[in-house]
């Protein structure tokens, strides 16, 4: 009885295994390729998905998520005829599983050359400097003839981007001393604004101050000019108040004459020629004093001799004839004092030559 239902096992035992080759559970984002008898007839989606046993079979599976491709470094030869490496980073999509299969045979080598190509001939046409320096132009320029390219083998380029440009070491080394000359030259530059205004600053600060400290002298000058005019002012009130003569005035020209040769600086003055008409008035003076006075009065600090007096060369002369030599004596006496003082000074005193009148 085991022996007749042993066919039996092996029919459902079959058939299962049929059944379980009829059903195809394709995963999220993949797709497949089914062909029949060596034909394309259909793509398999998410999900649960039923072929025929033994007629249909799956030719290629896809992942339809975004990939990223990384290229082996390039030379590319610039306008400039300079040999740089490019290594770029590739990111695309398969959108028609059917045409990425029958379409291209291998879809990463064809992208591959025709990232190369097209960089040849994008970056022929731009010197180092521009090369180095458009990254984003190259980037749109390649992207548009990959997605234009690969748009029927049902690949959309989503971005291209150039990872690293590597010029030649001498070139590198050349770029590095560029850069730090420009760097120096920033430096330089920067420090030369600096002392330059630092400079503008210390000119305006030295203009202030000279401002302030020349304001100042003009007030002090100005105090000092009110303080002498009122000095001199009450100075000469007090000379018309107490009704000074000429014979006062005579004597105190006198007197301030040695102040001519006291300055620090006085190598040479000039004692003026009104020297002997002020001598004269201070002569006059003595003598009319003189002759006022009574015969009886003393002199201070002088003996009464009498109404004459008898000099040492044997002459008889009254007290105001001694009265007026002694007058000019003084006289002479500040007239050298003055000269000693201007010959102490260093200078040289320059008297006006006086004629004797008779």
């Amino acid at each position: 009885m085991i022996e007749s239902a042993l066919p039996f096992v092996i029919l459902a035992v079959a058939l299962v295994l049929l059944a379980l080759s009829a059903i195809r559970i394709v995963p999220q984002a993949r797709a497949y390729n089914i062909e029949r008898f060596g034909r394309y007839t259909r793509t398999l989606t998410p999900g649960l998905n039923f072929i025929i046993p033994g007629v249909d079979r799956v030719n290629t599976k896809f992942d339809l998520r975004e990939h990223v491709f990384s290229s082996r470094p390039q030379p590319v030869i610039t306008e400039d005829n300079l040999v740089v490496n490019i290594d770029t980073v590739l990111y695309y999509q398969i959108t028609r599983p059917k045409d990425a299969a029958y379409e291209v045979a291998n879809f990463l080598q064809a992208i591959d050359q025709l990232t190369v190509t097209t960089l040849r001939n994008v970056i022929g046409s731009m010197d180092l400097e521009r090369t180095l320096t458009s990254r984003e132009e190259i980037n749109t320029r390649l992207r548009g003839v990959l997605d234009d390219t690969t748009g029927k083998w049902g690949i959309r380029v989503n971005r291209v981007e150039i990872k690293a440009i590597d010029p030649p070491p001498s070139i590198k080394e050349a770029m590095e001393k560029q850069m730090r000359a420009d760097r120096d030259k920033r430096a330089a530059v920067l420090h030369a604004e600096g002392e330059r205004q630092a400079r503008i600053l210390k000119a305006e600060g030295a203009r202030q101050q000279a401002i302030l400290e020349a304001q100042g002298d003009q007030q002090a000058a100005i105090l000092r000019a009110d303080g002498e005019a009122k000095a001199i002012e009450r100075v000469f009130q007090a000379v018309h108040a107490n009704d000074a003569d000429a014979k006062l005035l005579a004597y105190k020209y006198l007197e301030t004459l040695p102040s001519l040769a006291q300055g620090e600086g006085n190598t040479f003055w000039v004692i003026p020629g009104e020297l002997t008409e002020a001598v004269k008035n201070v002569t006059h003076a003595f003598s009319g004093e003189a002759a006022a006075k009574p015969s009886t009065e003393k002199e201070p600090g002088r003996a009464d001799t009498g109404p004459a007096q008898i000099t040492a060369d044997g002459g008889v002369h009254s007290r105001s004839e001694l009265a007026a030599e002694e007058a000019a004596e003084a006289a002479e006496r500040a007239v050298a004092d003055a000269r000693g003082d201007a010959a102490r000074a260093g200078g040289a005193g320059t008297f006006p030559q006086q004629r004797e009148e008779p």
